[in-house]
């Protein structure tokens, strides 16, 4: 049993706040006509973010390590009746079954260890088709400790990402209580590569 699923099963998920990302809400009641449609959304936990894009329209696709999140996500779209899809899975390493227009995070960036953060800019990287957005809402935490979450920085981000993305904006959303002043979104567009372009044209 991974970690993970471990939390699910004892209830300890301290993530869980039984909502969606407020941030996310403004995001998508402030853009209502944005372009793609397909969404997936990794490490989404018990699907409160995907069923947002969802009833924004889009078609949904949530990733989790642990089985009782995509158990627990199914439930809350059957219940709500949205057509969103979740799936176990590891984003790090697998292969997406698609390349979606986009894919947004909550939180996600920031539980993941220095040392496997290549790893996972490579799969952002993957899972977005080129010229795709990658949205994201980043745990700001300057000091290093035992985590997670892990130390994540403006600065890191904008290192790692920068090369395969091009940032259109970032700033401080609104946020739940105990993190308002902590969060921070940014809003990525994959680069498109020499030999997209020259299709392109």
């Amino acid at each position: 049993m991974s970690n993970w699923e471990e939390r699910y099963q004892t209830g300890d998920m301290p993530g869980e706040k039984g909502e969606p990302a407020p941030g996310l809400v403004d995001f998508l009641a402030a853009h209502p006509k944005l372009l793609g449609e397909t969404v997936c959304v990794p490490g989404g936990g018990t699907g409160h973010d995907a069923l947002v894009w969802a009833r924004a329209g889009f078609r949904v696709y949530g990733y989790d390590l642990a089985p009782s999140a995509v158990r627990l996500s199914r439930e809350r779209a059957h219940a709500a009746g949205l057509p969103a899809e979740f799936r176990q899975a590891n984003f790090l390493t697998d292969e997406p079954p698609f390349p979606f227009d986009w894919l947004f995070e909550h939180t996600l960036f920031c539980a993941i260890q220095t040392a496997a953060r290549d790893a996972y800019v490579r799969a952002v990287a993957r899972w977005v088709k080129p010229g795709g957005h990658y949205l994201a809402v980043n745990y700001m935490i300057c000091e290093d400790g035992a985590g997670p979450p892990f130390r994540s920085t403006r600065e890191e981000l904008l290192a790692r990402f920068a090369p395969e993305f091009e940032l259109l904006a970032d700033w401080t959303p609104r946020s739940y209580p105990n993190r308002e002043g902590k969060e921070r979104m940014f809003w990525w567009r994959r680069k498109m590569s020499v030999e997209t372009s020259r299709r392109a044209d």
